[in-house]
């Protein structure tokens, strides 16, 4: 579900590794929640209730598919609103699912991963333009992985409230527009360059607009418009034509419904100027959007299906993580293998889902981000650190497990006078509690930060826990370390964990 600042979306789809995923059910209302967003920096009261309706209504249509997994977003408006926090509860209490507010940059990364899903492109350089109601993406992919983006408050809602006064907009508003949108756009600009572009996409219901006016296709075909060029000449006519047309006349226009003609200026205004800072002389519309690149980010996490590690973009993303603050990725790694290791093998004991282990390898790479700030108590500087990045690829619930796992990687335990901790719903203070002495014992057996523990077996035997280092080199210290971590181990799981080492 996409909540966005012009529409809210739903995608149904069934999905599998390696296809295109088919879409079981769709739907799309127009909501306008960020017009009082934009202008008073509130959601109104009458936008809350029109959208909490409309998801309501929804997660009827979901329900029906018995679907494994459900993941929400909202957008620009909602990152804007003063009351957020007051919408997400409403809006989650609607659906009978969390709702989470996204950044630009996960923004970007989902609306990029929707467009490789529906139409991959694995060589070449890629830019993809997505234009909003609040905000508009501009993406680089090379090679199918994606490598720049940047999110601009320049939006179609957005504009054409801040800009357009009169019906239609005069040449003096529409030259203030462009220029806004050019000079907001400029750092993006400088920094990924005028191409050359193997090809360039742009997504969204303005970009389909823009798409169908140009084609002549009626909005009862929009499937038509898929994967369909428009040259640069050709979207600059239409800007041209548009900015003359009163609202009533751009109704008329074929492919552009009612209340897209509202915005449509603003919008196509914005992909011109984007088209001619970017050089792009061929722009080719894409359907997919956000709510694909959502559903290929659940099939990518193994919903549904056992997968305890992380996927290599969220890798990317913690291992860069790490380095920005100066942690040693050699050692990190080597916590992150072991904590896999004894997540794996301790699964009896903990009977988490599998998918909880991407927490804790996450926590592996970043538990040590706070010596940054200072090496005094830097467990809990990693935790505001990591509580306070964006960590695109992770979840707002995922990114303040990752933080309380590196608050207690070491000294004292959770409990309950601890602020965070008891902010936890129930479920994550048990994975939190469970998986701290995993994170502990890891850390502890590269103790050294030398990675001189070579494998990791663990055994269950006669109700005590068994773990086999298997080394050539002196372990002494790791192994003094990993002997008081298996104390706080005991007393979480009730059994006592034995080290041993062995050559060869």
């Amino acid at each position: 579900m996409d909540i966005g600042s012009n529409s809210v979306r739903l995608l149904v789809a069934e999905a599998a590794p390696g296809a295109v995923p088919i879409t079981l059910a769709e739907a799309r209302e127009v909501t306008r929640l960020g017009e009082s967003v934009f202008r008073t920096g509130r959601i109104s009261k009458e936008a809350m209730g029109l959208v909490c309706g409309v998801l309501a209504g929804m997660a009827q249509t979901y329900r029906r598919f018995d679907v494994i997994g459900v993941r929400a977003v909202a957008t620009a408006a909602v990152r804007d609103a003063s009351e957020r926090e007051e919408f997400l509860e409403n809006a989650s209490a609607a659906i009978g699912a969390p709702v989470e507010v996204i950044s630009g940059e996960e923004e970007a990364r989902l609306i990029h991963l929707g467009v490789q899903s529906r139409w991959p492109r694995r060589s070449g350089r890629l830019l993809i333009i997505d234009v909003g109601g609040g905000s508009a993406e501009m993406i680089v992919s090379e090679g199918g992985e994606l490598r720049a983006a940047y999110s601009k408050q320049v939006g179609a809602v957005r504009l054409s409230g801040l800009f357009f006064q009169n019906d239609p907009p005069v040449p003096a508003e529409v030259h203030r527009l462009e220029e806004y949108v050019h000079e907001k756009i400029g750092p993006a600009v400088k920094e990924i360059g005028t191409g050359p572009w193997d090809r360039v996409v742009g997504t969204s219901a303005t970009a389909a607009a823009v798409v169908r006016a140009i084609h002549g296709i009626p909005r009862s075909q929009r499937e038509a418009a898929d994967r369909l060029p428009v040259s640069f000449e050709q979207v600059q006519q239409l800007a041209e034509d548009l900015s003359r047309k009163s609202l009533t006349e751009r109704r008329r226009v074929t492919g552009i419904g009612p209340r897209r003609a509202e915005i449509i200026v603003a919008g196509v205004l914005v992909f011109r100027r984007m088209m001619a800072d970017f050089g792009v002389s061929t722009l080719h519309y894409s359907s997919a959007g956000l709510r694909d690149g959502v559903i290929a980010d659940l099939l990518e996490r193994g919903v549904g299906r056992e997968r305890s590690r992380l996927n290599d973009e969220q890798r990317r993303v913690v291992r860069a993580t790490a380095r920005r603050y100066g942690v040693s990725v050699e050692h990190a790694g080597k916590v992150a293998e072991l904590a896999q290791i004894l997540f794996n093998s301790l699964e009896p004991l903990h009977q988490l889902p599998p998918e909880e282990g991407r927490m804790l390898e996450a926590a592996a790479y970043l538990h040590d981000v706070g010596h940054y700030i200072s090496d005094t108590a830097h467990h809990k500087h990693s935790a505001y650190i990591v509580a306070h990045s964006e960590l695109p690829g992770f979840t707002a619930r995922e990114r303040e497990l990752i933080a309380q796992l590196c608050r207690y990687h070491r000294k004292a335990m959770p409990a309950p006078k601890h602020p965070a901790f008891r902010a936890l719903a129930d479920e994550d203070k048990k994975v939190v509690m469970r998986l701290a002495p995993l994170l502990r014992l890891a850390d502890s057996l590269d103790r050294s930060h030398q990675q001189r523990v070579e494998k990791l077996e663990c055994h269950l035997r006669d109700g005590s826990v068994v773990v086999l280092l298997q080394s050539e080199a002196d372990t002494d210290l790791d192994e003094w370390a990993g002997e008081r971590a298996a104390e706080i181990f005991a007393e979480v799981y009730g059994r006592p964990l034995a080290l041993v080492k062995t050559r060869g």
